[in-house]
């Protein structure tokens, strides 16, 4: 499993796990977080590996078409980008309060959206 996926996939789960079922919520936490097989998971539930495998691919997708559609996680890294550059600026104590100025105008805009 490649660790950006993985990454990914934990991060798009804080943004939206309320809009998963139960079940969904459970597979991905214990696969992702947790790093449990398709077998335990499968074990724990009492069904098919298969039956995992797809729930995880099926609930992936939807992660990703949340993603797509509501851009939570991406705007929270924009955002986080941007507060980083802020306080770059602010402890290299440059007086370019108009760029200040720009940036947070830019996490407004992201906000409003």
């Amino acid at each position: 499993m490649e660790i950006e996926k993985t990454n990914r996939m934990n991060a798009l789960f804080e943004f939206y796990s309320t809009l998963l079922t139960e079940k969904q919520m459970n597979y991905i936490e214990l696969y992702y977080a947790d790093d449990f097989s398709l077998g335990e998971i499968a074990e724990e539930y009492d069904v098919s590996r298969q039956a995992v495998y797809d729930n995880i691919k099926r609930t992936e997708k939807l992660l990703e078409t949340y993603e797509k559609k509501l851009h939570l996680y991406s705007n929270y890294v924009v955002r986080q980008e941007m507060i980083d550059e802020i306080k770059s600026l602010l402890k290299a104590s440059y007086p370019e309060t108009d760029m200040i100025n720009e940036l947070l105008d830019k996490i407004q805009e992201i906000e409003e959206e």
